[in-house]
């Protein structure tokens, strides 16, 4: 964990570092069983080596990406991968997290999954996990 405390320390603003202080409890409260760690950069969450959910700074805010988030059919999470299952959420501040949405969408990154752990063995394929609920 304390890589990513020191990820959000080096984020350019307060306003950044709160939303990923923010994001991060967030994320820990809900998938406190997962690894997590900086992963090109950035943090991110891991369900058995598979990238779940994950943030970092972009010219556009704070962007929230789940990488299977494409197929969660919510709204909000409008910034569509072309390539990938990957779906996300800019944010600016603080007061426009909607903790609601993160931890459901949280719950739905459990089990709706895709393969990406395996995109390279399988050249470039996603293939569908299928996640039993806890």
């Amino acid at each position: 964990m304390e890589p990513i405390q020191n990820y959000i320390a080096t984020l350019p603003s307060e306003s950044d570092q709160a939303i990923g202080q923010q994001l991060t409890e967030l994320i820990e409260a809900h998938l406190a069983f997962t690894e997590s760690k900086i992963w090109h950069a950035h943090p991110v969450w891991f369900i058995e080596g598979n990238p779940i959910v994950g943030f970092s700074k972009q010219k556009a805010g704070i962007r929230l990406l789940f990488w299977s988030g494409a197929d969660f059919e919510e709204p909000a999470l409008n910034v569509r991968g072309e390539k990938f299952k990957d779906a996300s959420i800019f944010y600016n501040s603080v007061s426009e997290i909607n903790a609601e949405d993160v931890l459901r969408w949280l719950k739905k990154a459990e089990t709706l999954q895709w393969d990406y752990k395996n995109l390279v063995k399988r050249k470039g394929k996603l293939e569908r996990l299928y996640v039993a609920k806890g």
